[in-house]
C-alpha cells in the first residue's frame, strides 16, 4: 500500500521488523496505528524480570514508537488497547499509573484483555495504541 508510510524505531524495533516481517507502526492519514509494544529494552529487547521496571518500558517504547513515526508522543494518543496475562490490583495498578502519568491532560478510550499467554513467555503485557497525529507535522 504505497500511500501508507511504515515505520520501526531503531534497535529492537528494526530487528523485529527484518526477523519477523511487521512494522512497529503505520502512518494513516492523521493517525498513527502502533503495533503492540511489550516492556523490553527498546534497544537489546529483554524483558526485565521485575513486573514495574515492564510496565515501564511498555510506556517508554510506545512513546519511542509514536516519535520515530512522526508524533509527540502519548499526548496524541486516543485509543490504548491493553492485553496482560496479570490481572492482579498490583500489575493493573502499576500499570493505571503509568497511564495517569502518560497522559495527565485527557483520558483515552481502553480496552483490556485478560491472554494466556504473550508472543515471549516473560511477557506480562502489551500496549497497543492509536494516535491523532495533525497533518501538520510534515510527515
Amino acid at each position: 500500500m504505497s500511500h501508507l508510510q511504515y515505520f520501526a524505531y531503531p534497535d529492537h524495533g528494526v530487528r523485529l521488523q527484518e526477523a519477523m516481517h511487521y512494522s512497529q507502526a503505520v502512518r494513516v492519514g492523521d493517525r498513527i496505528e502502533c503495533a503492540g509494544q511489550c516492556g523490553w529494552d527498546a534497544k537489546t529487547g529483554k524483558v526485565p524480570e521485575d513486573p514495574e521496571r515492564e510496565i515501564a518500558n511498555a510506556f517508554k517504547n510506545v512513546d519511542i514508537n509514536l516519535k520515530s513515526a512522526g508524533g509527540k508522543g502519548w499526548s496524541q494518543v486516543y485509543k490504548v488497547r491493553l492485553y496482560v496475562t496479570d490481572l492482579s490490583d498490583e500489575f493493573i495498578g502499576t500499570f493505571l499509573k503509568y497511564l495517569r502519568e502518560a497522559v495527565p491532560d485527557h483520558k483515552p478510550i481502553l480496552t483490556g484483555v485478560k491472554v494466556a499467554s504473550l508472543s515471549g513467555p516473560d511477557m506480562r503485557l502489551e500496549v497497543e495504541v492509536s494516535a491523532h497525529v495533525p497533518e501538520t507535522n510534515g510527515v
